[in-house]
């Protein structure tokens, strides 16, 4: 890949970005070690052992984040170097953290509690089986699949970045400002909506029976896996609400704190308000698309990879399509419409399998109209503060452009406590209860 990047690929004038080929080559070798800790990572997720991956990426990210304030406050003249050399960092960090867990971890009387299948490190090492075949064919074949799909999913979430590179439709100039309200933008998506993803995948997989018809499972378990569901679209779709509503008045400010009056006077506002509503539609699809592979067969997941082969060609035209007619908001359409289609056949998917159930998740998609109203209401306000206050007539008018979202956070707040009264027990007691472990009911 290194070498399709510096041959193939638009290099930048080097008098402009030095030491590119290094960086390139860096950011290579990076991935590489961190693929070294992916069957930990994988061990670490089957086995519900969530501290060590917390700590792990933390870890990780502090040490990155720290090596680059310092390295830029100290030397700004090494320049890629500097990022290079985080990024290596920060992968040998998340590795020595999963070596270090698994070797105090194996052998304890924990693992033996958990029956954790290991050893020692080394069973983690490729070797041959005594009286079986080299490679598994039915292991090969569930493993063929899951890597298309998951190549195919690459190219719907990173496919932008693909156009982006191999085409040229932005310069490096626009390609900067796009990278970076794509980073500011996806925070939350990186930090609150990715672990609750990972975390009630694991939680569906192991509450139903994956491809069986609900009608022959457990009623107990279908009803929980269909309430905590209900609870986590009502989460999930009032986070990227709120998002979406006060993301529109406040991207300008908050591009003129982080950048400046360069990054908050250009193209910056509007790809950031744009990327606020696709915020919205990337929270629901995390937990619609989380149960649906919880739930599907395996033969439905090979079936499914067709409709992402579709809907990767798909966007990747529209990608190319819509960035020459809207420049980079264009991505960022390009991506709303491919989110909205993968919703689409999530929603539908889960409408087809409580179907002959007496359980409906969908309706947590459904919100009270009091609290439309406070959106609304706040959403108006919000936009007519920041038409009369933001952003460049002082400090004192951007307080009280502050002030007034801040008081319409408090509504909206206070209209979601009131009006879902189940949503705030199933917050208490899945993320701010003590006993992970407890499983609360809501009747």
């Amino acid at each position: 890949m290194a070498w399709v990047w510096l041959n193939l690929v638009a290099i930048p004038d080097p008098a402009v970005i030095p030491h590119y080929e290094v960086g390139v080559v860096a950011f290579g070798f990076s991935a590489v070690v961190e693929l070294l800790a992916e069957p930990m990572w994988v061990l670490a997720q089957v086995h519900m052992l969530v501290s060590v991956k917390v700590i792990a990426e933390s870890l990780a990210i502090a040490v990155k984040c720290v090596l680059t304030v310092v390295c830029i406050t100290l030397v700004p003249h090494w320049g890629l170097y500097v990022f290079s050399l985080a990024q290596i960092l920060h992968s040998f960090t998340l590795l020595a953290c999963y070596l270090l867990y698994f070797m105090k971890f194996i052998g304890s009387r924990e693992a033996q509690r958990k029956s954790f299948p290991l050893t020692s490190l080394t069973d983690l090492l490729p070797k041959p089986l005594p009286r079986q075949h080299v490679i598994d064919l039915q292991l090969a074949k569930l493993t063929w699949t899951f890597y298309k799909q998951s190549m195919l999913k690459q190219i719907l979430t990173e496919g932008e970045r693909y156009v982006m590179t191999f085409l040229n439709v932005l310069n490096f100039g626009e390609q900067g400002i796009y990278d970076i309200v794509n980073n500011l933008g996806s925070l939350v998506a990186r930090f609150l909506f990715l672990p609750i993803e990972e975390s009630f995948y694991i939680f569906f997989a192991n509450v139903l029976e994956r491809g069986k018809d609900p009608r022959h499972q457990r009623e107990e378990d279908v009803g929980l896996a269909a309430l905590v569901l209900k609870m986590l679209l009502k989460m999930v779709f009032l986070i990227g609400m709120t998002i979406s509503v006060f993301g529109y008045s406040y991207s300008q400010l908050a591009l003129d704190i982080y950048g400046g009056s360069w990054l908050s006077s250009g193209p910056g506002p509007g790809l950031l308000r744009c990327y606020c509503v696709y915020v919205l539609l990337l929270a629901v699809n995390g937990v619609t698309e989380c149960f649906t592979f919880a739930a599907m067969s395996n033969q439905e997941v090979s079936r499914y990879n067709f409709v992402m082969l579709a809907l990767s060609l798909s966007f990747l035209g529209l990608s190319y399509c819509l960035t020459w007619w809207q420049g980079a908001i264009g991505f960022i359409l390009a991506n709303c419409l491919n989110m909205g289609l993968r919703i689409t056949h999530s929603l539908w998917y889960i409408r087809r399998y409580f179907r002959s159930t007496e359980h409906r998740p969908l309706r947590g998609l459904q919100l009270a109209t009091p609290l439309l109203l406070v959106y609304l209401t706040s959403g108006v306000v919000t936009v007519i503060s920041q038409a009369a206050l933001c952003c460049d007539q002082g400090l004192f008018s951007r307080s009280l452009h502050v002030l007034f979202g801040a008081i319409c956070l408090l509504a909206v707040v206070v209209a979601i406590v009131s009006t879902e009264p189940k949503l705030v027990q199933f917050i208490r007691a899945h993320f701010l209860s003590r006993d992970k472990t407890e499983i609360v009911k809501w009747e």
